[in-house]
């Protein structure tokens, strides 16, 4: 797709919506700007927000705390045979 922009004063353009939100870029993004053979390109930084990255580990962890961890000795005299016997 190619669409044409205006750059406006101090070297700004806009990126319309039909091209930024297909590729999730949102307001506050930091995008990389190299020429490339007389081009420009623009790419999205995707650099691993920790915050968002913590909130869905703790989100994982709430969803799977029902598994309890197994402890030391617990399983001796099991044989894993027997649990598919039946």
């Amino acid at each position: 797709m190619t669409l044409g922009v205006e750059v406006r004063k101090k070297g700004y353009m806009i990126i319309p919506k039909s091209v930024h939100e297909p590729m999730g870029i949102r307001e506050g993004d930091t995008l990389s700007i190299k020429g490339d053979n007389g081009r420009l390109v623009l790419e999205p930084d995707r650099r691993v927000d920790i915050s968002y990255l913590t909130e869905k580990l703790e989100e994982h962890r709430e969803r799977v705390s029902y598994a309890r961890k197994v402890k030391l000795g617990e399983l001796a005299g099991s044989v894993l045979e027997e649990e598919f016997d039946s």
